[in-house]
């Protein structure tokens, strides 16, 4: 929380079904960008799949997945559709996948940078602690989560394909981690969701900390 703001206040506006608004539009832009970034990326490398699926567009409503939207508004942990991509129409397959991968993660944080400078523009004139300031620290804080967990090695998330892609994995440790990645990840949310103890808070904590020191 940042120094001087009322804790009722950023509580408040933190939850309850009254402040959806306020961090909504920012959760809806950082999986839309993420995953339009993801096809444009593939797009420019010769892929067409994503233009095909109708996923070059920021309309959340192409990138939305319906079962995910309702665990986003249940258990407060959701996912948008993955943007459908063919390597075979990259020319040079390793790379271009990594590419691809990074474009998602990438655009979150783009997005998050240019939040944050609003955010200390609004801080700097004293235009602090309202609904537009608290929606655009939400705006940079989703975006830089999304970026974050993104970037954990574990599939079917981004850092793993980027990591496939950069170091010499073995065939049989692809094919594990690929194969029980998905239950992996899914057991430690519903673990830190029970026992309150977050392991991947350890992964996203720390890009957290740098975006509110340099922007707050």
């Amino acid at each position: 929380m940042p120094d001087g703001a009322p804790d009722y206040l950023y509580l408040g506006m933190a939850s309850g079904i009254a402040q959806l608004f306020l961090w909504l539009p920012g959760l809806l832009f950082a999986l839309t960008v993420h995953e339009y970034a993801h096809g444009r990326v593939a797009y420019a490398l010769g892929d067409p799949t994503p233009a095909r699926a109708g996923r070059l567009t920021l309309n959340p409503l192409s990138h939305l997945d319906p079962l995910g939207t309702i665990a986003l508004f249940l258990f407060h942990f959701g996912w948008a559709k993955p943007v459908p991509i063919n390597p075979y129409y990259f020319r040079h397959p390793r790379r271009d996948i990594v590419l691809v991968s990074l474009a998602g993660p990438g655009a979150n944080l783009l997005t998050a940078i240019a939040a944050g400078i609003i955010l200390k523009i609004l801080t700097r004139v004293g235009y602090i602690y309202n609904p537009l300031w608290y929606m655009v620290l939400y705006t940079m804080d989703i975006n830089v989560i999304l970026a974050m967990f993104n970037l954990i090695p574990i599939p079917p998330l981004d850092g793993s394909k980027i990591l496939f892609g950069l170091a010499k994995v073995r065939p049989s440790t692809v094919f594990f981690l690929e194969r029980y990645g998905p239950t992996i990840l899914l057991a430690v949310i519903v673990f830190g969701a029970l026992s309150g103890i977050n392991i991947l808070w350890f992964f996203i904590q720390p890009g957290i900390k740098l975006f509110h020191a340099v922007f707050l």
